[in-house]
C-alpha cells in the first residue's frame, strides 16, 4: 500500500507550470480520459501529442489559432476574483468529478506556485479529493486524524495553519503546535505508515521513494 502511487484520480488538471517529468504523473497524462487543461497549459500538452478533454480559463493565455481549433472544448469563465486552477476545480466538481490529480502547478513562477498549493485546502473543503503532483512528490490536504503509507525513510514535510494538538507517530522528529508554517518541514519516516493527529487542516507532501 502506497499513499502517493494508490490514488487514483478521476480526472487530471494540467497547469501552466513546470510540466511533468517523473513518470507517475506522466502514466497518468497517457492513461485519463478527463484531462482539463488551465488555458495557455493546452499547448504544452498538444505539443507532447496529447489532447485536452477540457480547456478552461478565461483564454488570455491561449493563441487565437488554438482558440477556434479547440472552440467546441473551451469553456471560457472570465472571473478574475480566483485562478485558472480553481476554475478548473469547479468545472469538474459540477460535472461529478471528486479525486482530481493536478499537475503543472509549480514552477517558473514561485508566486502560483504558493497560490496553487495553498488552495488545496479550500478544495478539500469543496469536498473533493485534490492533490498536486509535481516531479519530486505531492502536496496532499488534510484535516484531522491521517494515516499515509510510504516507504521507511521517505522524506516528509508538514504545513500547518493554525492547526491544534499536532502529534505525530512513525516520525523520526516530534511535531507540535507549529507558530509558522515552515516549522514541520524536512521530517522523516520511521516504517512504512506514520500518523498524524490534529485539531484542523493541514498539508502533507511526501516525496517519492529514491530511485534504486
Amino acid at each position: 500500500m502506497n499513499t502517493l502511487i494508490d490514488f487514483c484520480p478521476e480526472a487530471v488538471i494540467l497547469g501552466g507550470g513546470d510540466y511533468p517529468t517523473h513518470p507517475l504523473p506522466l502514466k497518468w497524462l497517457h492513461s485519463t480520459k478527463h484531462i482539463v487543461c488551465c488555458d495557455g497549459a493546452a499547448t504544452n500538452l498538444l505539443a507532447k501529442n496529447l489532447k485536452p478533454w477540457r480547456i478552461v480559463g478565461d483564454g488570455d493565455s491561449l493563441s487565437p489559432q488554438l482558440q477556434e481549433e479547440y472552440k467546441d472544448i473551451l469553456r471560457r469563465n472570465p472571473d478574475q476574483e480566483t485562478n485558472d486552477q480553481t476554475k478548473a476545480v469547479q468545472y469538474l466538481k459540477e460535472k461529478g468529478f471528486c479525486r482530481i490529480a493536478i499537475m503543472g502547478a509549480t514552477g517558473k513562477r514561485e508566486d502560483h506556485t504558493l497560490g496553487n498549493i495553498s488552495l488545496l485546502l479550500d478544495y478539500m473543503r469543496m469536498g473533493i479529493e485534490t492533490r498536486i503532483y509535481t516531479d519530486h512528490g505531492a502536496f496532499i490536504p488534510c484535516c484531522n486524524n491521517q494515516t499515509f503509507y510510504c516507504p521507511q525513510g521517505s522524506a516528509v514535510s508538514i504545513f500547518a495553519f493554525g492547526t491544534e494538538q499536532l502529534q505525530s507517530e512513525g516520525l523520526q522528529y516530534p511535531i507540535y503546535d507549529f507558530k509558522s508554517w515552515w516549522q514541520g518541514t524536512l521530517n522523516r519516516t520511521l516504517s512504512p505508515q506514520f500518523t498524524l493527529r490534529a485539531k484542523g487542516d493541514y498539508i502533507v507532501f511526501i516525496n517519492y521513494p529514491a530511485a534504486p
